[in-house]
């Protein structure tokens, strides 16, 4: 028993470095695509502050993953190695499209789908899907009206400088922005790792009669998410930094900040809401402010299709994946 919960944990720090990689464009891709930082040095940074989320923000998002989305009665060493491997399947297949979809998503998508299989739709909790759910659709709008905002603030406050002075002055300001999104970006992410390697913990007897988030835990998360963020992802980086819109280092300040803003304020309330929707959003306000037609809503069209199917397609995976497992014994 010991031994298969000690490669449960592997699997889910391995979940937690593809996460990394798939959403290093969450962290880097403003800043790489404005020029600021070169992909190494964006990566680097990034995946030191996705570390550094370890010391400081809580575990409320990974209580609402470990108990909030699938009765923990339900939930067994099998249901969790089958939701993890829907999670990194999806993860990979969009991985190779270049699409930025949700690693949160889809580990909640598999983890929903293996219990729907074992147990029923009654084995889920409807409040937390419900609030993740609708999160969905709010992130990204959230994302995308603050970024508009800090836009139009900032067009009014330096309007009367030099479009060289405002560079400068937004390309220094990018680092702590990126920062910013980085931190967000990491204790909203490896939060959901976290809660599945608690909840795993608990249901097996290892926590005692409470559940809580260990902090070895904690550190464990962090180090995964941030080795993958520094093992890149160049292609969802295009998409996110280039493909949506055209942005200078002004219009990445503005999306970084506003993507933290959000991700940090879901993360203290304890709502798992996915970092790609909501940077995504950002940069799709920002480049809004220009002309509406500065967006490219035909890559945007296809980025939401992408977040549509993860849910459903991870769990369809999941509750492949599950009853395999269950036919050779496990």
């Amino acid at each position: 028993m010991l031994t298969a919960i000690v490669v449960i944990i592997f699997i889910a720090l391995v979940f937690d470095f593809f996460n990394g990689f798939h959403d290093a464009a969450n962290s880097i891709a403003t800043v790489v695509s404005t020029r600021v930082l070169t992909p190494l040095q964006a990566v680097v940074w990034a995946a030191f502050f996705n570390f550094v989320a370890a010391f400081g923000f809580g575990v409320s998002v990974a209580r609402t993953v470990g108990k909030g989305v699938v009765d923990t009665a339900v939930v067994d060493q099998w249901v969790i190695v089958a939701g993890l491997i829907g999670a990194i399947v999806w993860d990979l297949i969009t991985w190779v499209w270049g699409l930025p979809t949700s690693s949160s998503h889809a580990l909640i998508g598999g983890f929903a789908g293996a219990a729907v299989v074992k147990a029923g739709f009654g084995s889920l909790v409807a409040s937390g899907l419900l609030k993740i759910g609708a999160f969905m659709i709010l992130a990204p709008l959230i994302g995308l009206v603050v970024g508009f905002t800090m836009m139009v603030l900032v067009i009014n406050v330096f309007k009367n400088q030099t479009p060289g002075r405002v560079d400068k002055i937004f390309r220094r300001g990018q680092l702590l922005s990126a920062a910013a999104y980085s931190l967000g970006h990491g204790t909203n992410d490896a939060q959901k790792t976290m809660g599945i390697i608690a909840v795993l913990l608990f249901t097996t007897g290892h926590l005692g009669p409470e559940f809580y988030v260990p902090f070895w835990v904690v550190l464990a998360a962090h180090a995964a998410l941030g080795l993958g963020t520094m093992a890149g992802g160049w292609r969802i980086v295009k998409t996110m930094g280039m493909r949506i819109t055209k942005l200078r280092p002004v219009g990445g300040f503005c999306a970084e900040t506003a993507g933290a803003i959000t991700l940090l304020g879901t993360a203290i309330a304890g709502i798992p809401v996915s970092t790609t929707q909501t940077i995504s959003g950002s940069i799709m306000g920002v480049g809004a402010i220009q002309r509406f037609s500065a967006v490219r809503w035909g890559v945007a069209g296809k980025i939401l299709w992408a977040w549509i199917l993860t849910i459903p397609a991870s769990a369809i995976v999941a509750a492949v994946t599950w009853m395999l497992l269950r036919l050779v014994g496990a």
